[in-house]
């Protein structure tokens, strides 16, 4: 992976598109080596090499963060070949939409394992070298539907209330080792997933914000940045709602 130097390292998981991406080159211009990871390498290498054009730092890791014993081992291996990691970003997560009575157990559990377990497996795995670096910001990109609940949603949405405690329990147990973890949860944010989306659902959406706009990727990408950064060192166990006032959380 080469050498880091003084760079902070960074590792953002569901990177390859969307808020991942936005994320990843947000910190890469923040000066971070940013550790890329997603299930497939092409896209990854493809945003490796843009962030290299502009200047900054980036290695690239595939790896389903839905297999746990495989993601360990690659946050392992991530702070032993770059000798620490300063930064966790869990940021992947999928979809399985549809009404709690006809949901299967399979979509339940894909989601489940995939939003929340991902994320606890990384802390876990995390944990020890941020300690050892005496510093550590921990990010769980979470969403509006884990704090006001969605129907169809209700793996979804249960994944990501699940990060919320996640979030705080990390939060009380690492604090004192400087140590923060906190939650960003994104409202309605045009990314690929949604620009399918007929136009007058974007239009109801939009009435219900304080802030008459949908959100961009770069919005939540910005958040992570300050949430991330040296002078957010006090902020720590909190659900910050970046979604224009949809929510008001």
């Amino acid at each position: 992976m080469g050498t880091v130097g003084d760079k902070r390292i960074a590792i953002v998981t569901g990177a390859s598109r969307g808020i991942g991406k936005a994320i990843a080159q947000r910190l890469a211009r923040d000066g971070r080596h940013v550790v890329l990871v997603s299930r497939s390498a092409a896209p990854l290498n493809d945003l490796k090499s843009a962030i290299e054009s502009a200047g900054g730092a980036a290695s690239v890791r595939a790896v389903d963060v839905g297999d746990g014993k495989a993601f360990a081992a690659a946050i392992d291996s991530i702070a032993d070949e770059l000798g620490r990691i300063d930064i966790l970003v869990n940021n992947a997560g999928i979809t399985k939409d549809g009404l709690a009575l006809r949901m299967s157990d399979e979509d339940w559990d894909e989601v489940i394992r995939t939003n929340l377990t991902s994320a606890f497996v990384a802390i876990r795995a995390a944990a020890r070298p941020m300690m050892r670096g005496k510093f550590g910001r921990i990010v769980n990109v979470g969403s509006t539907s884990g704090v006001v609940g969605n129907a169809g949603q209700a793996n979804y949405a249960a994944a990501k209330a699940g990060l919320m405690g996640l979030t705080k329990s990390i939060a009380r147990e690492l604090g004192g080792k400087n140590i923060t973890c906190n939650l960003i949860a994104p409202g309605f944010i045009q990314t690929d997933m949604t620009e399918n989306l007929p136009q007058e659902v974007k239009d109801h959406v939009t009435q219900l914000m304080a802030i008459k706009r949908l959100g961009v990727a770069d919005d939540i990408a910005a958040a992570v940045s300050y949430v991330t950064s040296d002078d957010a060192g006090f902020l720590t166990g909190q659900t910050i709602c970046v979604d224009g006032g949809m929510t008001m959380c």
